[in-house]
């Protein structure tokens, strides 16, 4: 772990607007910064959690898994985005694993600070009650779409979940490269699967594909396939 000093203001979003000065200040003191390389593990299944994390620059999966060693992908977090709490809110262990897309930078805030805040802060502590909701609504909707949906369907739903997340480039591209098998994990099929279905929206006009980059052609006949499934 990195302690350095590092613009808390503006790295951690509405949170800082929630304190008082003296609970800026307690953040000040005990807040530290990690970096993680492409592909570095943040965070293991079974690991006790200590810190709540704030995703400050890159992209970070949240996954489990699988049989036969094939991974299934529960959120991607982006900037300025918390995670690795709720284990701790539940008096457990991590139940899945982190780790970074790309390159990233993390903000790490010690859950006993983050207890304390909660506590005495009813503002802090709404902030948190209402992430918790947003997250388990994404979670539930997706499950559902994964469940139910065809793979055709699937894929359409996780490029366009990708678009919402992360946005588009200028030119259309989707702005996260992802791995075709990255890209089966967050769609529960197998690589070959979403390869196949890749060529299908290539060859439909939906999508041009450069390597890991997804060029967007027809953004409302993915968003079709994926409402359909």
């Amino acid at each position: 772990m990195e302690d350095q000093v590092f613009d808390l203001s503006s790295s951690i979003g509405d949170v800082w607007r929630l304190l008082e000065e003296r609970e800026r200040e307690c953040l000040r003191n005990y807040a530290s910064i990690q970096r993680f390389r492409k592909n570095q593990i943040i965070y293991y299944v079974g690991e006790e959690p200590t810190h709540l994390m704030c995703l400050l620059h890159g992209k970070v999966k949240i996954y489990k898994e699988g049989i036969g060693g094939r991974n299934q992908i529960i959120r991607i977090i982006k900037p300025i985005q918390y995670f690795a709490y709720r284990a701790y809110f539940a008096g457990e262990n991590y139940l899945t694993n982190a780790a970074a897309f790309e390159a990233c930078t993390v903000c790490l805030l010690p859950m006993n600070i983050v207890m304390e805040l909660l506590r005495n802060n009813f503002k802090f502590c709404r902030f948190f009650i209402k992430q918790l909701s947003i997250d388990l609504g994404i979670s539930e909707e997706r499950t559902v779409n994964l469940t139910q949906k065809h793979i055709r369907g699937r894929l359409a739903e996780s490029l366009i979940f990708l678009i919402d997340s992360y946005g588009l480039e200028e030119d259309n591209t989707v702005n996260i490269y992802l791995a075709r098998e990255d890209l089966a994990n967050l769609s529960n099929m197998t690589t070959s699967n979403a390869i196949r279905i890749l060529s299908d929206f290539v060859s439909e006009k939906i999508i041009v594909l450069d390597g890991r980059k997804i060029k967007v052609l027809d953004e409302g006949k993915l968003r079709k396939i994926s409402r359909i499934g």
